[in-house]
């Protein structure tokens, strides 16, 4: 704390934060500077961050000459925008069930939860793929819907919020007539905005970046992720720079807008969803 209030702390923290932040935005810039080159110069071996030879070609060909590469954005964005939709419910409804109702098993389930976030998803990945082959739903949506719809951390992250929900609104609900997922709905989860909103950013984000799945469960090219699609730029001989950095710039506005969109809840949500 005193390091932080003389005037020789703040500056050295300044000058440190400052670096890292310049550490941590600089590949960024250098993507966004090699979207707008051709490949000669981004190969040529060059660090530059401002183009010699400026040029749009790069998102032309992308968008207009790769086929799939539309395709491949609506089906992450269906993917992303359906996994979001189904976390922010089920988790939701499991996390207030978990704080608010007293029913058989709670603990238990409560416990199982939270076992669940200790095992690596790299190990569910065979079993999920087994699955999906014996249901015959490889090369479909539903192969990659289906896995994200609940996630346990964030039912255990709801849960949390949910542990803190004054009673009194509750009761205030049900003398008015309100059953209880008329109070779920109508009372509890408007006022849990703050933390559907970090859960929003973390659960979209997640299913948008998402590379492994579709590796396992996707073999059909029309039917790629656009993290997915992204790596058939790269070939056996040459790999085409110019076009990984242009998509990969277009790839980063969604959850650039989503994140922009949420910010002003998702430090109140996390606070929230920290304890009681």
């Amino acid at each position: 704390m005193v390091f932080q209030q003389s005037k020789w702390g703040k500056a050295i923290l300044y000058i440190l934060l400052f670096s890292y932040g310049c550490v941590t935005l600089a590949p960024f810039l250098w993507a966004l500077s090699s979207s707008f080159k051709p490949l000669s110069e981004i190969v040529s071996g060059g660090i530059n961050f401002i183009p010699k030879d400026f040029t749009l070609q790069n998102y032309y060909d992308i968008f207009v000459k790769e086929p799939l590469f539309l395709r491949w954005m609506y089906n992450s964005a269906l993917i992303a925008v359906v996994a979001t939709v189904c976390n922010t419910l089920f988790n939701s409804m499991a996390g207030y069930a978990l704080a608010r109702i007293d029913f058989a098993g709670n603990k238990i389930m409560f416990i199982l939860i939270l076992a669940v976030q200790m095992i690596p998803g790299q190990l569910t990945i065979v079993p999920a793929y087994l699955i999906m082959k014996q249901l015959d739903l490889l090369n479909t949506y539903a192969a990659l819907t289906l896995p994200m719809m609940a996630n346990a951390t964030f039912i255990f992250m709801m849960r949390q919020f949910f542990v803190g929900f004054p009673k009194e609104l509750e009761e205030a609900a049900s003398m008015d007539g309100l059953s209880r997922f008329g109070t779920f709905f109508r009372i509890a989860l408007p006022l849990a905005v703050p933390a559907l909103a970090a859960q929003t950013i973390f659960v979209f984000m997640g299913a948008w970046n998402e590379f492994l799945k579709p590796l396992m469960f996707m073999s059909d090219k029309t039917m790629f992720t656009l993290t997915l699609g992204l790596n058939t730029f790269k070939g056996q001989y040459i790999s085409h720079w110019n076009y990984i950095m242009a998509a990969s710039m277009v790839f980063t506005i969604p959850a650039l807008l989503i994140y922009a969109f949420f910010n002003r809840f998702f430090i109140k949500g996390i606070t929230f969803t920290g304890g009681k």
